[in-house]
């Protein structure tokens, strides 16, 4: 799979852009704050509905505008989509292919790529939700029907968590709330499903991530992925919500929805008397291991840096082991700039096998020379220049 041409409309900082990209790599460069990050950007909401940047859709689109376009041809097979998102302020987003209107979270079936950027070392160092995003979103990439159960899941919890107030706030008791168990099975069985998969896609990861991390960082230091789960006793410190889940009891080998069904049971006490549901897959996280410590708090800069990259590289593995679209496209998004030159090369290497690589970085020369055939210049929200050879390349940008 590749991207063959990328336009946009009231994104971010361009007013209008036509970009036609090529096969292989290509570089996007120019000086920070010009809009390099923008483009690539634009394509990864394609594929996970969501910008590695902001949380919110709004930033993305133009001052003084309502919406924002993104408009990609892509091809695979011969085959030619046409794959347009429109991000409303005022309304729901719209989406189409080839002219025929999608629901915006079926995207992610026509396009797949993989991101990279610096804000990937927070899925080392930050909060759980963001390792949780990030598994959801690659589950999304993998099952677009997933976006549906994720949906469901939220919109029942938020059910609950509004009962569980009323009841705490009129002092309801236990025994009068009929109406929570039957919300307690609906989140059960939601919950169960999206414990599940997360389990098979943490499991899948293991191989790619050895093999990635070896690749990038030129050891194995034994990266690890431990899931924690609440509904099985797993205390997930969790900034974005209050509570805890210390007193769930370890019920390993107990079916999920079963061990689910117990838990809320054990905790059903104290979320009446917080008004909060504690327990479930929005509260899990993924325990990240190097050389059999927590990498968040032990591991190096270096070290965190090459487990992040090696974590997407080994995404964008699975989704072209699974895929029957091809390879997704790899972004690398200001990724050059932080390593040395051996890892660079090391980079460069194992990305070099992908159909379609897309390349941002401020300064021409950190980037290896075999990434560099198909170089765009990036000024003010304007592509400037466009070169098919690496040595004009270089030369516009030097220039």
């Amino acid at each position: 799979m590749r991207v063959t041409h990328l336009s946009l409309t009231d994104f971010r900082n361009y007013r209008t852009a036509e970009v036609p990209l090529a096969a292989g790599a290509n570089l996007f460069v120019g000086r920070n704050g010009q809009g390099k990050t923008n483009l690539v950007e634009s394509l990864g909401y394609l594929s996970t509905l969501g910008s590695h940047r902001v949380s919110s859709d709004q930033a993305m689109i133009r001052k003084d505008a309502e919406s924002a376009i993104v408009r990609t041809r892509i091809q695979h097979d011969g085959r030619e989509l046409l794959v347009e998102l429109q991000l409303n302020r005022g309304s729901a987003n719209r989406a189409q292919v080839n002219r025929s209107a999608i629901k915006t979270r079926e995207l992610p079936r026509y396009f797949s790529s993989v991101l990279f950027a610096p804000e990937d070392l927070a899925l080392v160092r930050g909060e759980p939700s963001i390792r949780r995003r990030f598994v959801d979103q690659l589950l999304v990439q993998r099952n677009p029907r997933f976006a549906g159960v994720l949906a469901d899941y939220e919109r029942v919890l938020k059910q609950r968590n509004t009962l569980l107030k009323s009841a705490r706030a009129s002092g309801v008791k236990d025994g009068q709330l009929g109406t929570l168990d039957i919300w307690d099975e609906r989140l059960v069985a939601l919950g169960a499903e999206l414990v599940d998969a997360r389990l098979d896609l943490v499991a899948r990861l293991t191989d790619p991530l050895t093999n990635a991390y070896r690749s990038v960082a030129g050891d194995d230091h034994h990266p690890r992925l431990i899931p924690l789960l609440t509904i099985r006793g797993a205390e997930v410190e969790d900034t974005d919500e209050a509570g805890s889940a210390d007193s769930v009891t370890d019920s390993s080998g107990v079916a999920t929805a079963d061990a689910f069904r117990q838990a809320l049971a054990s905790v059903r006490r104290k979320e009446l008397d917080r008004g909060l549901t504690l327990i479930g897959p929005h509260r899990d996280d993924v325990l990240f291991e190097l050389n059999g410590l927590p990498a968040k708090g032990y591991a190096s800069h270096g070290e965190s840096w090459s487990f992040a990259l090696a974590l997407k590289l080994a995404s964008a593995e699975l989704l072209r082991r699974e895929s029957n679209t091809g390879d997704p496209v790899l972004i690398l998004d200001d990724v050059f700039a932080e390593l040395d030159q051996a890892r660079r090369r090391m980079l460069a290497t194992a990305v070099g096998g992908y159909e379609q690589v897309l390349i941002t970085a401020a300064v021409f020369d950190d980037v290896p020379g075999e990434l560099t055939a198909h170089t765009v210049r990036i000024e003010a929200g304007a592509v400037v220049d466009e070169s098919a050879e690496n040595g004009t390349g270089k030369g516009a940008v030097d220039g």
